[in-house]
């Protein structure tokens, strides 16, 4: 009886380093994972233009404040381009 384990502990000690000699290493894989970053944004300074009505005095006749008040639209709206170009530039 005593025999019979000792032959059997053996087998099971034989086995258990046979196992252990047959693993494998775990192979090393490389995997790309794209995450998104804040960049600060680079767009140019959009500088403020001198308004055309900003010179505008009470005395002025109602020719010369229509004459600037339109020339000041045209030019908020190059300003509002230039603007949204700055912004669109940093998406």
């Amino acid at each position: 009886m005593i025999r019979g384990l000792a032959c059997g502990s053996g087998l099971v000690l034989t086995l258990g380093l046979a196992g252990c000699s047959g693993k494998v290493e775990p192979q090393i894989e490389y995997v790309r994972v794209e995450v998104p970053v804040q960049v600060p944004c680079r767009a140019p300074e959009v500088a403020v233009p001198p308004w055309a009505a900003a010179g505008l005095r009470k005395t002025d006749s109602l020719e010369v404040k229509v004459r600037a008040l339109l020339a000041e639209r045209r030019q908020r709206i190059g300003y509002e381009r230039l603007l949204e170009a700055a912004v669109d530039a940093c998406r």
